[in-house]
């Protein structure tokens, strides 16, 4: 390695080398045989998919991956070799330790102590470090933050499945706790945490008590799938298992673990003679090459199945291989696709759901648990059916509807094929490499006092635009004294939504309808302010409301939407007044805001949009003169009325009823147009550059000051 000086620049180079760490399964180049082992999971595709991805930038040089050698040739003999090429620009290399044979996940945590040595030493032994480690589950994490300490080197941590969820209350096995206490130091020493779905963002890490939050960014992750155009080895399967392969057929892809709950799948199908008039099931059960004991699991789930199909008469309607190559997987998905079939995931939980997103590229709709991230994935996709995995019955009704309903069928179809390119590896490894950047920038100071505050509320008025958001962005860039953001949504998804709309991070994230203040260190990190936590918590009882609501039929929102400051509940406006009421005569005192028609929210008396702005201006020593505020909805209607000067964006919604006042501008733009017009109306903003004005669709209105 070169003198500290030379290391300290190559940190700060433009051209980032990015090293990820994953020691878990059978890494390799692909073609990967997924199910190999029991480790051999979609976290090796997204380690794959991730390193492609930044390696094909212009602003990363090399990417390396880190895994473990290890000797067996039934796994293969690239596995013992130290270096192996994977694509353009991106390598695997594999530490050696003394113990030399194929390592399971509990079997691993013995042998990082020496990963950890090797890996240093390989470290100090380079002309060149990583600028930064992306460390993919906790035995990585303990390589990276040993990097951290010793070299400086920022990492970043992706848990993809966490232990926590795995524990019964008190009566976890060691192995299970030695890993939750590992997990929960990889969150508290990462420098920053990257993951895939709400559920780990804002339910899952929040369990483990490290205040990740502000550390923690949601990604949407790609597919990569092995290329093949034909069906030939698929159609040849179904004609090998089937007695009618021209049926649908349900697909499920998953290794043969009890948390997958393939038997449950098929339990499912076996119970219903409807399900199986109609479709056939075919369960692709990972590799089975007869590894014991390290597999046990697997062996077992996988008799389970072949003697359920046996005692309950399914040969001929179940295809159960032993194994499969790669290429089979997209043939499969292109083949239930064309034959009206469906892709069904029944995990009792799934951090992710990497294979509903990998259906959705052909057109196949899907089935899934509603626990963990396919929530998330049918949310944003709109492709299937979501089901409570503990009910067989409910899993086969879901199929069967599919594949009755030709219309819901095509409808769900061409939702997948729309929303599929949302989980691009392109777009995941461009917010990857911006948040890696941002960790090694240089600490600057901010200032004390600006001398304005400009808070904007996000979806439908910094975005709806790409213009706007362009011209918005570079305004903000020179404002990040005094911008901030005040939204309905999380943190975690706040941040998501300004970095698809590639829009500057804020100091100061008003977040939860108001009810949070997130603030920016000076090293970066967002941190929750206690203080705002203590103003609006005397006389909130969270449980309380939600017991008296339930009474009265109130729906609320997905729990993802409850936070600890704020109820969220479905309803329009009049459903809202309705609520307020309920509580009144309950004598219950809180907020109740109604917004966009269709979400309403219960928040401290003291909390909301405006209370948490007031209090940000208390703290800087600014008057409500000047603040400038900019919305669109219902949840902004209290910043609005309040702050020194208003920005109505043309898009506001009819709900958004204000009196004209002096300071308020009624933008003839929308979106974000309407923010820089109003902006540049207040004089707070230079005039467009000519011929990118926005188009006027009414004449503005600024009430002039008394």
């Amino acid at each position: 390695m070169g003198t500290w000086p030379e290391f300290f620049l190559e940190l700060q180079s433009p051209v980032m080398f990015v090293m990820h760490i994953a020691l878990g399964g059978c890494l390799k180049a692909p073609p990967v045989n997924y199910g190999l082992t029991e480790d051999t999971g979609g976290h090796i595709a997204y380690v794959l998919g991730a390193a492609a991805a930044q390696a094909a930038r212009e602003d990363v040089e090399r990417v390396e991956i880190v895994t473990r050698a290890f000797d067996d040739p039934r796994l293969g003999a690239v596995h013992a070799a130290e270096l192996e090429a994977v694509s353009p620009g991106v390598v695997i290399r594999r530490l050696r330790t003394a113990t030399t044979a194929y390592l399971s996940k509990d079997e691993l945590h013995a042998d990082v102590p020496a990963l950890v040595e090797a890996f240093l030493a390989h470290l100090a032994s380079r002309k060149r470090l990583p600028n930064v480690i992306h460390a993919h589950f906790a035995d990585a994490a303990r390589l990276a933050h040993a990097a951290q300490r010793r070299f400086g080197i920022p990492f970043i941590y992706t848990p993809h499945s966490l232990g926590s969820d795995k524990r019964a209350a008190s009566d976890a096995a060691p192995a299970l706790r030695t890993r939750i206490d590992n997990e929960r130091t990889a969150i508290m020493t990462a420098d920053a945490l990257i993951v895939s779905s709400r559920d780990e963002a804002e339910r899952q890490l929040a369990a483990y008590g490290c205040d990740a939050e502000g550390r923690t960014c949601r990604i949407n992750p790609g597919v990569t799938l092995p290329a093949t155009s034909g069906t030939a080895e698929a159609e040849a399967l179904l004609s090998e298992h089937l007695t009618r392969p021209e049926l649908p057929f349900i697909l499920a892809i998953a290794r043969p673990v009890r948390k997958k709950n393939l038997e449950g799948l098929l339990a499912a199908y076996a119970a219903s003679p409807a399900l199986q008039d109609k479709a056939n099931l075919v369960i692709l059960a990972g590799q089975d090459i007869g590894l014991t004991p390290a597999d046990a699991e697997q062996n077992e789930v996988r008799a389970a199945l072949r003697d359920l199909v046996a005692t309950a008469g399914l040969e001929g309607k179940v295809a159960l291989p032993a194994r499969h190559a790669p290429e089979l997987v997209p043939q499969l998905y292109r083949v239930a696709a064309r034959q009206g079939g469906v892709f069904a995931n029944p995990a009792f939980h799934e951090p992710f759901g990497l294979t509903l997103i990998e259906a959705a590229q052909f057109g196949l709709p899907v089935v899934a648990t509603q626990y963990g991230g396919p929530s998330d994935i049918l949310r944003t996709l709109g492709h299937g059916l979501s089901v409570d995995p503990h009910d067989r019955d409910g899993i086969a009704a879901a199929c069967e509807r599919l594949i009755d309903d030709s219309d819901l069928w095509h409808r769900h179809s061409a939702n997948a094929l729309k929303g599929a390119s949302v989980f691009s590896w392109q777009d995941w490894a461009a917010e990857a490499t911006e948040i890696a950047a941002d960790l090694r920038r240089p600490v600057v100071s901010f200032p004390e006092q600006p001398s304005r505050f400009f808070v904007f509320d996000i979806d439908n008025t910094l975005t709806g635009c790409r213009r706007g958001a362009k011209d918005f962005a570079l305004w903000a860039r020179g404002h990040g004294d005094g911008y901030a953001v005040a939204t309905g949504r999380s943190l975690a998804e706040a941040r998501r939504i300004l970095r698809e709309w590639k829009l500057p991070e804020p100091r100061v994230f008003i977040t939860s309808v108001g009810s949070e203040i997130w603030r920016r260190r000076i090293d970066g990190r967002l941190t929750l302010c206690r203080a705002y936590a203590r103003k609006i918590s005397p006389g909130w009882e969270p449980e309380r409301i939600a017991r008296v609501l339930a009474r009265a039929g109130a729906v609320p929102q997905d729990h993802h939407e409850q936070r600890q400051w704020k109820l969220s509940y479905v309803g329009d406006t009049m459903e809202g007044r309705r609520v307020e009421q309920i509580l009144l005569r309950a004598g219950v005192v809180a907020r109740v805001i109604a917004s966009h028609g269709r979400f309403i929210d219960v928040l401290p008396v003291r909390a909301g949009k405006w209370g948490a702005t007031s209090f940000e201006l208390s703290r800087l020593g600014l008057s409500v003169a000047d603040c400038v505020a900019a919305g669109d909805s219902g949840n902004d209607a209290d910043l609005l009325a309040a702050s020194g000067s208003a920005i109505v964006v043309s898009n506001a919604r009819p709900e958004l009823v204000l009196s004209d006042r002096p300071g308020l501008y009624r933008a003839s733009a929308r979106y974000a147009s309407g923010v820089m017009e109003g902006l540049r109306g207040l004089g707070l903003a230079d005039a467009p550059a000519r011929g990118h004005e926005a188009p006027v669709q009414a004449q503005p209105t600024l009430v002039a000051a008394e």
